[in-house]
């Protein structure tokens, strides 16, 4: 059944015998549209270091701090950059051992054998194989930021004790927080994108990796994303807003503001036949996102529904009891 949308305004001016105005509504509409959408799912994080890229320096002999390099915490330092200059019993005997079995003893044998004994202790080979100093010198075993350090000027230190913590953060992970309803949603997940307040840059990713316990306090998995950082922007500890994004599909739509639901259903007003009229149809959707709707039953790519004034449409369908 169809029925013609039309409204009049009745004004009354005073002292007036006659004075009305009749105007008909402007019905807006619009068609269903084929449209191909990634469903996505957002979530928040926080950047933390990559374990792959933390680097320990513990020396493999005692001794005492002659100079202090790395003397500032979280200072950059590169790969082979001095972080101190040590005066070592252990080593200084190792380096004599060396010495004399070049000078002196002549024996190949004996000169690996002291040479490699150098090496076990950690000691650069540009100072085994320059001139033999009294001093040994820690340097940085990769590009990054001093993290940690536990000399002073003058400090005394035991073998295998940690001296510096160096972290790269060329490359760092975000821990972003997954609730239990959400993890079937992750199978179909092909790219993650991160942003920050603190940055007006976005960054990408494509793989995640979900730790396999469950945080019970917050009913929540964590998923870690790494994401390539080359000049370090990304800091330890900075709040991320992560939106992970699905394979493409192509869904049937329309806006929301062309769905109307009553009474637990879900109805358009189809375009009739004639100009003016317009039918009540029962359609099953789903909420693609806050302005629009999937079309998942009864509609067709190019149906011409109303897009406006659903609550005139409305209480005029109920008037002529069409639903």
């Amino acid at each position: 059944m169809r029925f013609l949308f039309l409204i009049a305004l009745l004004i009354t001016i005073p002292h007036a015998k006659e004075a009305t105005v009749k105007q008909l509504f402007g019905v807006q509409t619009v068609k269903v549209k084929l449209l191909a959408h990634a469903k996505s799912i957002k979530s928040y994080g926080f950047v933390r270091v990559d374990d792959a890229r933390v680097y320990d320096v513990s020396p493999r002999f005692g001794g005492y701090v002659e100079v202090l390099y790395a003397d500032t915490l979280y200072k950059k330092v590169t790969k082979g950059e001095a972080l101190a200059k040590v005066y070592s019993p252990e080593v200084l005997k190792a380096k004599d051992e060396y010495r004399n079995s070049v000078n002196y003893a002549k024996n190949r044998t004996m000169i690996e054998s002291s040479k490699t004994k150098l090496q076990l202790l950690n000691i650069p080979h540009a100072e085994i194989d320059t001139k033999i100093s009294n001093f040994t010198t820690i340097v940085s075993p990769a590009d990054g930021y001093l993290f940690k350090k536990t000399l002073n000027n003058n400090s005394a230190f035991k073998a295998k004790s940690l001296l510096f913590k160096i972290v790269n953060l060329e490359s760092v992970w975000v821990e972003v927080k997954i609730y239990q309803e959400q993890l079937a949603l992750l199978e179909n997940v092909e790219s993650f994108t991160f942003s920050t307040v603190a940055l007006k840059e976005s960054f990408e990713a494509t793989r995640g990796e979900i730790y396999p316990q469950l945080d019970e306090k917050e009913a929540s998995f964590t998923l870690r994303v790494a994401l390539k950082n080359p000049h370090a922007k990304l800091k330890p500890g900075m709040y991320m807003s992560v939106v992970m994004s699905q394979s493409k599909e192509k869904y049937l739509t329309l806006p929301a503001t062309a769905v109307i639901r009553k009474n637990g259903a879900f109805y358009v007003f189809v375009v009739g036949e004639y100009e003016g009229e317009y039918e009540p149809l029962m359609v099953d959707v789903e909420v693609l996102n806050p302005d629009t709707y999937i079309i998942k039953s009864t509609l067709k790519e190019g149906d011409e529904v109303v897009n406006n004034a659903l609550f005139m449409m409305d209480s005029d369908a109920q008037i002529n009891a069409l639903y």
